[in-house]
C-alpha cells in the first residue's frame, strides 16, 4: 500500500495534469454526458431495478461491492416478493468469503492486494448468486482487448448483449474500466453496472458507484469499449490488473 501511495500514485496525478493541460482523453472530445433528469420506469424490471437498487462505494476500493449489490438485489426482487432485499454491502461481504473479498475490502487488503481483478470479479460475482439461490443461465467473464483484429468480434457481442439488456431486460453486464477514459479522474481500474444503451445513437449508461459522481452518465459505445480494453498501467499489473472487460449474467 505505501508502494501504491508513493509511487502509482505520483504517475496517475501526472497522467492526468497532462492530459487536462492538452485537452486528451476525457479532457477533450469524449467526454462523458452527466444525466441529471430523474430516472422514469421503462417497464424493464431488470433495469429499473438496478436504478433503484444503485448504491454508492464506501471507500476507494469497494466498487465490486457497490456493484454486485445492485445486481444481487435487482436479481432478488426479480424473482419473487419473499426475498429479503435490500441486502446491504456489508451483508455480501459477510457471506461470501470467495477470493477473501472482505479481506480486499480492508484498508491493509489480502495480502497487499485491494479490489477485485476482471477475473476474480467473476468468481465473486457467480458465487454471491449461488450464495442467495439466484437463478441464472449463465455468467461469464469477457477480457477484452485493444487489437484491431481480436477486438472485432467481441465488440460484436458486446454489443449485442447491450441491446439485449435494453429490449429484453433478461441479462446484465457488470463493466471493469478505466475510469479515467470516461471521466476527468485518474487512470485506475473501477467496475460499474452498465445501466442502459441507446441503439439508436450507440450511447452507454453508467450507474457509476464513485460516491463522487453524483448522477448516472452516458459515452460512446467506442469510448465504452476504450474503457473496457484499457491496458493498464503496467504497474498495476504486478496486482494482477491486465486489461479490462465485463462480466455478463444471462438469467
Amino acid at each position: 500500500m505505501i508502494f501504491l501511495k508513493w509511487v502509482i500514485r505520483p504517475y496517475l496525478y501526472i497522467q492526468f495534469f497532462f492530459q487536462k493541460f492538452t485537452l486528451q482523453g476525457a479532457f477533450g472530445k469524449e467526454q462523458a454526458v452527466v444525466i441529471k433528469t430523474p430516472y422514469e420506469k421503462t417497464g424493464n424490471n431488470v433495469k429499473d431495478g438496478l436504478f433503484r437498487n444503485h448504491v454508492k462505494q464506501f471507500h476507494e476500493s469497494s466498487c465490486s461491492v457497490a456493484s454486485i449489490a445492485a445486481v444481487v438485489n435487482t436479481l432478488l426482487e426479480r424473482q419473487g416478493p419473499l426475498n429479503e432485499v435490500p441486502l446491504t454491502q456489508q451483508d455480501l461481504l459477510e457471506k461470501v468469503k470467495t477470493a477473501h473479498w472482505k479481506e480486499r475490502m480492508s484498508d491493509t487488503g489480502y495480502k497487499g492486494r485491494r479490489g477485485l481483478p476482471l477475473h476474480t470479479l467473476g468468481q465473486v460475482t457467480e458465487s454471491c448468486l449461488d450464495a442467495y439461490n439466484i437463478s441464472y443461465q449463465l455468467v461469464e467473464t469477457v477480457q477484452t482487448s485493444g487489437d484491431p483484429v481480436k477486438s472485432e468480434k467481441i465488440k460484436h457481442l458486446l454489443r449485442k448483449r447491450l441491446e439485449q439488456f435494453e429490449t429484453k431486460g433478461d441479462c446484465l453486464i457488470i463493466s471493469h474500466f478505466d475510469q479515467g477514459s470516461f471521466l476527468p479522474e485518474l487512470h485506475i481500474p473501477h467496475i460499474s453496472p452498465v445501466g442502459g444503451f441507446d441503439p439508436v445513437s450507440e450511447r452507454v449508461t453508467l450507474l457509476d458507484v464513485d460516491s463522487s459522481q453524483a448522477f448516472p452518465y452516458q459515452v460512446s459505445f467506442d469510448t465504452f469499449y476504450k474503457g473496457l480494453s484499457s491496458n493498464y498501467n503496467p504497474i498495476f499489473r504486478l496486482f494482477g490488473y491486465g486489461e479490462g472487460g465485463y462480466v455478463f449474467i444471462q438469467v
